[in-house]
């Protein structure tokens, strides 16, 4: 019996076949929209992406880029920016792509950056909160907040109010917010902010983070009601990018090696961030939440729930 499944595990044909299923299933993994083909140009506009320096986020920055759009990249690290920066530029062939840091995880560093923008910027048609890390370290900031929170929410929480205004001088604009499908996995307290009540376990801390994007995208589309200004949340699909980074060479690897198969590439991450930032099926559209294949599709139960969002935001603002 033994020698039996050695031999069909070992035949041509299970090979030949297997591959074919896993090159099919990896063709299937892109959506209907195809960026390519939507024509929208952006001459004139500004946007400015986080996280831009790798991964989905610096794909989303090229399709802005070869939109003609003046693209500011939001980075943590100089030299990593840079070499994007130049990536970009060299790609889009549009050299108003430019570079500025700052670390979400820092509500002084996002203090800094907001300033910089808002003096030396005339306007900002897009704003899209990318930046985000899954798998933390147990840690709190300088300024007493869990590391993840700090970093996945209350920081782009705390630019997008920054920048609020000049969004609003810029009308119509967007606010495209990166959450994830994890988000049903999630969960809503509020001490979480200050590190207490957490499982250390896998992705778990990075669920509930997800889950506060929603809530507070909500809100957020509420207040701006009137405005020209619109905020979206969305699911990028389940992508081979570094927001692993900080686990452990066996997960990572095993993460690489389905991946290939079943998981988009960061090229095809940004597909639904982009949809969000720039389709003219969503002008006027707000507080929505979209998934991979750009779909309108609800969140879970507990990111639709109106009054949960608005503490969630009061919350939020005085921390």
């Amino acid at each position: 019996m033994e020698w039996w499944w050695t031999g069909v595990l070992c035949h041509p044909g299970w090979v030949v076949s297997t591959v074919v299923l896993g090159l099919v299933v990896r063709m299937q993994r892109k959506g209907s929209w195809n960026p390519r083909a939507c024509p929208v140009d952006l001459t004139g506009k500004t946007a400015i992406v986080t996280g831009a320096n790798t991964g989905i986020g610096k794909f989303i920055a090229l399709d802005l880029a070869r939109r003609k759009a003046r693209v500011i990249l939001a980075c943590r690290s100089q030299e990593r920016g840079q070499a994007a920066l130049e990536e970009i530029r060299r790609k889009s062939h549009n050299s108003n792509v430019h570079l500025q840091l700052v670390d979400t995880s820092s509500l002084h560093s996002v203090r800094d950056f907001a300033h910089r923008i808002n003096k030396e910027e005339k306007r900002l048609d897009i704003l899209v909160n990318n930046a985000g890390a899954s798998g933390l370290p147990k840690a709190m900031t300088s300024e007493g907040l869990e590391l993840s929170f700090a970093t996945n929410h209350l920081g782009p929480f705390l630019l997008t109010n920054l920048l609020l205004d000049l969004l609003k001088h810029s009308a119509p604009a967007r606010i495209v917010n990166v959450s994830s499908a994890n988000h049903w996995r999630g969960v809503v307290d509020f001490s979480h902010f200050h590190g207490e009540n957490l499982t250390y376990r896998l992705d778990s801390v990075y669920n509930h983070t997800k889950l506060h994007n929603i809530l507070c995208t909500s809100e957020l589309a509420r207040r701006l009601q009137g405005t020209g200004v619109t905020a979206n949340s969305l699911h990028p699909g389940v992508v081979m990018t570094e927001v692993m980074r900080h686990y452990n060479w066996l997960i990572r690897a095993l993460f690489n090696i389905v991946g290939f198969f079943f998981m988009k590439s960061s090229e095809e991450g940004a597909v639904s961030s982009i949809y969000c930032a720039v389709s003219e099926d969503l002008e006027g559209v707000t507080g929505k939440y979209f998934d991979s294949d750009c779909s309108l599709v609800l969140p879970a139960p507990l990111a639709r729930d109106p009054v949960l969002a608005r503490k969630d935001w009061e919350v939020c603002e005085r921390l």
